[in-house]
This record gives structure tokens, C-alpha cells and sequence, in this order.
């Protein structure tokens, strides 16, 4: 009798399920594999100018209904005319080889006198070639404490710079090529992959006196033994020091300091110090009159802003922006104007505070302008002596509009093109939404974007899947007009609305906002997650959100599985990629920013491996064998753990594949598993 009232109730339940959700079909994932055609259903899409040598002219492609179009603009009339089709220019390729430390280049003096090189681990000099003229600069370096061969000579050729480097052996990590096309037996590679808590080398700054063959000892250099990384930046051009940017192991102080030329004494021109930590890719500065000034950008108001600092004591002068905004990056300083133009957010209290808008103000802190002040997500290109611009702007709910304006005054001299989406709208297509509601502290605004199928219907209901990417280095939920996205796209028009959200602990709004990551990846802005959703759903009743879905890549693999062991009160099913999921085993850069150093218990609290015996609801692990970014073995060390705790889980291990996994297998693989646990049903045959 029980067993036909368990057969029964899942009769019920399979058929209420069935009338939920209309069954997806093999036509439906055949027509979900032309989706990313559909930028060519889309005219005037954006202007790439091709500024033409020092003119003001440039030329663009443009994609028509009649087909591509060639237009020339005189950017001070805004006049268009066609043209015959032009060859796009190919950037140039990317030179990713850098200054081996041991290379035998040699430097030449800029007077042209002396060339400084690296011989037996040591610096040497001579008259430029004259090699039996060579003479020792130093004497103390060995294979494993040597002198670098970025060398730097001062602008008057007589002293020069490098740093001595304290080297170790970096931990390799193995990768297994299971399936390789040039021989049967598996082949085993190893990549150089230092993780957190490792040794890592140490540079010290060195500096020597060519005339009088002698190194110039520099005080008090045992600081900057405890280092994540140091650098030289370069020389003053009336050679009377050199300066160096210091990274302090754990990323809690940066200091960029000045070396005496004659004394060897270390001055701290700005030392940025904070109880969480200093993201080092948000670094800036721009020394100004020979570094008897220098522009730096800071949050130790709370805000990322700039700053005028006193080259000679490091004080600061003048806090050039301030606000409860942010400035994204510095893009051009005009000296002679005394003017700073960068990119910025948040200071519009009726937008998106992630659009980025082109603006600029004077070094004395006055006369702020928003060059760009259209509500949307702003790109720009100037011409070469940047009196003219062109400016692209959009938002996900808004199709790019290509203008042509004057920098002086940021006049709109023509509106170029402004895009055309008309066929895909007739199609049924829907313009992704922009959604905010309030945080878990009730007052900070939480920002996302709603992906709903095409021929979208109110009164349905459409089940909910998140697309996660945590990363505290950036934000991620994409600001400009995007028709068709090849990580969401397809899933949107299995019939699932789609999410994407930076919650707390990501980059680009308040300091407070980002520091909630800080020794704490596991909470990936989870409680401003689900108050964003649920604040969707009552708004939106035709977004299921009884059994929540969520996938991500990476990091994102790392908060997909999170959610699972974390939040499984809402998250049901996850699919994670190539994830991190223990910041002990990943690499050394990334997880110490956030994590911290030395390696301790917060660690382990975030570990999807740790906290294995945690996990609730349906999850699928993907990675790939030969992952040179994520350690393959942090997948299989959370597959070791879910075993033991004898959880039910799926898993594909992809031979030959690195970190880029979104081919078609991968992601039918995904689609499949969220049309199976969120819309109940059996995927049609492959």
C-alpha cells in the first residue's frame, strides 16, 4: 500500500511539473547552437574609429542591412562620407617576453660610453667594446643570490641600479596528459606554480658608482626582505635618486620609496598601510616635475580617489576627488594644463554605480566634469592630439550609441550611428533587465542583470539560475549591451531566467564594500545574493526561486560549490568549473590578496574541501586535466572529500582540457544537468 502511494505522489508530482514547465525538446538545444549568431541581426552596432596619423579624420566599418558600409568623419565638422572598404588594421601582436633576470644583454650607458652587464652572477662594466676593459662592480653574487640583469643607468652615466636577488626553487605542480595526440602512453608535464605560504625570492635594491668602480651600500634595507615583490621604477632625470615600488608579503603595506644617488638613504614618498589589504593591481602613480610631486591613488578615505602627494616628504598636498564614488583608472595627465582625465563610477545617485564615465578635473581639485554624462557605460577613443573623441556608450537595456565630441568643452559635435535591434526584438528576443534592491545591510544598493527567454511570457513561471563570479579584483555583471552571451545565452532560451549579480566583497564600490572578502571567499556576497533574488521574485512572480540554481567558473567554481555547502536553504543545484575550491592549493597571487599571509585557519573555514561534509542538493564538478591556472587537484581533493562523507555527487574530468572550459560538450553537459534538477524533466537524447 505505501509503495503505491509513493508511485502515485510521484506520478503527481512528475505530471504538476510537467504543466510548470513545457518539456524542452531536441529542437530546442539545436535552435540554442545558433544563438551567438545573432550579432549579425544587428545594425550600426558600435563605431571602432581608425584615427588617420595626426589628422582629426578617422574611418569606421559599419554593419548595415545592405551589408558592411564604409564611412570617413571630419571629427571637427562631424561630417560623414562614404568611402571604398578599407583593411581593418590587426593590433599588433603582444610581446610577452620579459628580461630574463640572468640574460648576458647588455646595457648601454646613455651617454653611449659603457656598457653594464651580468657575468659569473656578478655586475660589470666597460668601455663600450672593449671587452679587456671589463672591471668587477661587484663580488658577491652566486647562483642562488645574484645580480639581476635589468639593469638601470642614471640619466648623467655615472651610477647604475639593479637589485640582488635571493632566488629559490618554485614549487611545480604536475599535469597529466592523459589522451595526447603525439604518442599513446600519457605524457607528464610540470608547471612553475608557487601557492600560498610558499618561499619566494626576495630583490633588494643595489646601486654602484661607475667612476669610482664602488657600490654605494644603502641603509636600512631589511624592510623590504618581507616581500611579495619589489621593482624599480626608474631614475630622476637630474640622476639625484632612483625609486622603487615595495609589495609587502600579505599586501597590507605598499610603499613607493627614493634612494639617494650619493648617500644610499631610502625615503618613503608614499606608504600606504591597512589592517585588510591593498589591491595591487589598483595601484597608481605619475611622478610630476621630476618627482617633486606625485599623483597616487588611494582608499584611505574609504574611497578610491586621487591624490597630490609632496615628492620631498610624502605628505599629502591635496585630495584631488572626493566623494562617495570611485575612480576606476587614471587615463591621461595633461601637465602642462595641470589636468587629470580618468575614468570613474558612482557619482550619479540615480544610476548604475558600476557605469564608468570619461571625466575630468584640475590638479588643484577644482572644476570636475563628466565628459560622458549619458546614463550608461561609456567607451572612448581620441584622436592624437586629443582635442576630438569618440564616444561609445550603452548599457545591457540599451544598444550602443556612437558619438563624435570636442574634449574642451565634451560638445556634441555629431551622433554617429545608434544601433539597430529591431530584428532581434521581432523575433521575441528580451532586453536583459537591470535590477537593484538593498544588501543585507538594508541600505547599500545591490546591482545585477535579469536574462529572461525569448517570447518571454508574465504568466508563467520560468525557474532561476545564477551565474556567479565572485572575484574580489573586479566586478563582473556585465555593464555595456551584450544581445548574445556564450556563457548564458544558451541556458536563458532553455526556457530558465538567468541572473548575474556583484554582491558584497567585489571591487569598484567602497572600501567597506570590497573588505567583506577579506579572509573570507566562502561568503562571496551570498547573503546580498539571495535578499537580490527573493527582492526579484516578489517583484517578478514568474521567477521561480523553490529550487535555485547557479553556476560558475573558477572562482565562480569555487562559489558554485559554496552555495551548496553554505546557502543550500536556497541554492539546490550547482554546476562548477574548473574551481578553486581550497585557496591553499591554488596560486600564490590571487589567494594571498584576499586571504592573506601567513596561511591560517580562515583558510580552511572557506574550503569547499573542508567543509565537504556540508554539501546539500545536486552538483556536477568539471575540470580539466591539463589546468595550468587552477591545480587540477583541488578538484579531485573536494571529489576525495565528498566520498568520504559518502555524498552523492557527479563529476566530469575532461582529458586534454586547461582552464577554458565552455566548449559545446562542457555546456550541454551543464544545460542537461539544470534541465534534469530544476525543470524535472529528461533531456532529450544527445
Amino acid at each position: 500500500m505505501k509503495k503505491s502511494v509513493t508511485i502515485l505522489c510521484c506520478f503527481v508530482i512528475a505530471s504538476l511539473w510537467g504543466k510548470l514547465y513545457p518539456q524542452v525538446t531536441t529542437a530546442d538545444y539545436e535552435r540554442i547552437d545558433t544563438l551567438l549568431k545573432r550579432s549579425e541581426k544587428i545594425y550600426s552596432s558600435f563605431v571602432v574609429p581608425h584615427w588617420e596619423g595626426d589628422t582629426h579624420s578617422f574611418w569606421y566599418v559599419n554593419n548595415e542591412r545592405s551589408g558592411k558600409a564604409y564611412y570617413l568623419v571630419d571629427a571637427e565638422t562631424g561630417r560623414k562620407q562614404s568611402i571604398a572598404p578599407r583593411e581593418e588594421e590587426k593590433p599588433p601582436r603582444p610581446d610577452y617576453r620579459f628580461g630574463n633576470d640572468r640574460d648576458t644583454a647588455k646595457a648601454l650607458s646613455p651617454d653611449g660610453n659603457w656598457e653594464a652587464y651580468i657575468q659569473d652572477n656578478n655586475v660589470y662594466v666597460r668601455p663600450k667594446g672593449e671587452k679587456e676593459k671589463a672591471v668587477a662592480l661587484s663580488f658577491d653574487g652566486t647562483e642562488q643570490h645574484y645580480y639581476s640583469a635589468r639593469i638601470r643607468w642614471s640619466p648623467d652615466s655615472r651610477k647604475l641600479a639593479t637589485v640582488r636577488i635571493r632566488d629559490i626553487t618554485e614549487r611545480r605542480i604536475p599535469l597529466l596528459e592523459s589522451s595526447p595526440e603525439s604518442q599513446r602512453q600519457p605524457i607528464l608535464q610540470w608547471r612553475d606554480y608557487a601557492k600560498p605560504g610558499d618561499v619566494l625570492p626576495v630583490n633588494l635594491p643595489v646601486l654602484f658608482d661607475v667612476s669610482s668602480r664602488k657600490q654605494i651600500l644603502l641603509k636600512d634595507t631589511e624592510l623590504y626582505a618581507r616581500q611579495f615583490s619589489l621593482r624599480l621604477t626608474g631614475w630622476r632625470k637630474d640622476s639625484r635618486a632612483f625609486t622603487f615600488e615595495f609589495n609587502q608579503r600579505g599586501h597590507q603595506r605598499y610603499i613607493v620609496a627614493e634612494v639617494n644617488a650619493e648617500t644610499g638613504i631610502i625615503r618613503h614618498l608614499a606608504d600606504e598601510q591597512t589592517s585588510t589589504f591593498i589591491y595591487y593591481n589598483n595601484v597608481y602613480r605619475r611622478d610630476l616635475n621630476d618627482g617633486q610631486e606625485m599623483l597616487w591613488i588611494s582608499e584611505r578615505d574609504g574611497w578610491r580617489h586621487i591624490y597630490l602627494l609632496d615628492g620631498k616628504t610624502g605628505k599629502v598636498k591635496r585630495q584631488i576627488t572626493k566623494g562617495e564614488w570611485v575612480v576606476r583608472t587614471v587615463e591621461h595627465v595633461d601637465e602642462d594644463r595641470g589636468v587629470v582625465y580618468f575614468y570613474a563610477s558612482g557619482f550619479n545617485p540615480d544610476e548604475d554605480p558600476y557605469n564608468r564615465h570619461y571625466c575630468s578635473i584640475g590638479i588643484d581639485g577644482k572644476e570636475f566634469k563628466d565628459l560622458t554624462p549619458e546614463r550608461a557605460n561609456h567607451k572612448v577613443s581620441f584622436s592624437k592630439d586629443r582635442q576630438y573623441f569618440v564616444d561609445v556608450y550603452s548599457r545591457p537595456d540599451l544598444p550602443p550609441v556612437s558619438q563624435v565630441k570636442r574634449l574642451s568643452d565634451a560638445s556634441l559635435i555629431a551622433e554617429l550611428e545608434r544601433c539597430d535591434v529591431n530584428d532581434l526584438k521581432a523575433e521575441g528576443w528580451q532586453m536583459p533587465e537591470v535590477f537593484h534592491a538593498k544588501g543585507r545591510d538594508g541600505q547599500t544598493d545591490i546591482w545585477g542583470n535579469i536574462h529572461r527567454p525569448s517570447h518571454f511570457d508574465a504568466t508563467k513561471s520560468y525557474p532561476v539560475v545564477e551565474f556567479i563570479y565572485a572575484g574580489p579584483h573586479d566586478s563582473h555583471v556585465d555593464k555595456d549591451f551584450k544581445p548574445a552571451h556564450h556563457l548564458v545565452s544558451r541556458l536563458v532560451e532553455l526556457g530558465f531566467i538567468v541572473v548575474s549579480i556583484d554582491g558584497m566583497g567585489t571591487s569598484n564600490r567602497s572600501k567597506a564594500f570590497h573588505d567583506v572578502c577579506w579572509k573570507n571567499l566562502k561568503d562571496a556576497g551570498f547573503p546580498d545574493r539571495k535578499l537580490w533574488i527573493r527582492a526579484a521574485a516578489e517583484k517578478y512572480p514568474s521567477m521561480d526561486i523553490s529550487n535555485v540554481g547557479i553556476y560558475g567558473w573558477s572562482a565562480g567554481g569555487q562559489n558554485a560549490m559554496a552555495a551548496l555547502l553554505f546557502h543550500n536553504d536556497f541554492y539546490k543545484v550547482a554546476v562548477a568549473f574548473c574551481g578553486c575550491h581550497d585557496n591553499r592549493m591554488d596560486k600564490i597571487w590571487w589567494n594571498e590578496q584576499w586571504m592573506g599571509y601567513p596561511v591560517d585557519e580562515a583558510y580552511g573555514a572557506s574550503s569547499n574541501v573542508d567543509n565537504a561534509a556540508l554539501l546539500k542538493g545536486k552538483l556536477l564538478l568539471v575540470n580539466g586535466e591539463l589546468d595550468d591556472n587552477v591545480d587540477p587537484a583541488s578538484t579531485l581533493q573536494v571529489v576525495n572529500a565528498l566520498i568520504k562523507s559518502g555524498k552523492n555527487f557527479e563529476q566530469l574530468y575532461l582529458p586534454g582540457k586547461a582552464h577554458s572550459l565552455a566548449g559545446k560538450f562542457e555546456m550541454r553537459r551543464m544545460n542537461d544537468f539544470f534541465v534534469k534538477h530544476l525543470r524535472k524533466q529528461e533531456p532529450p537524447e544527445w
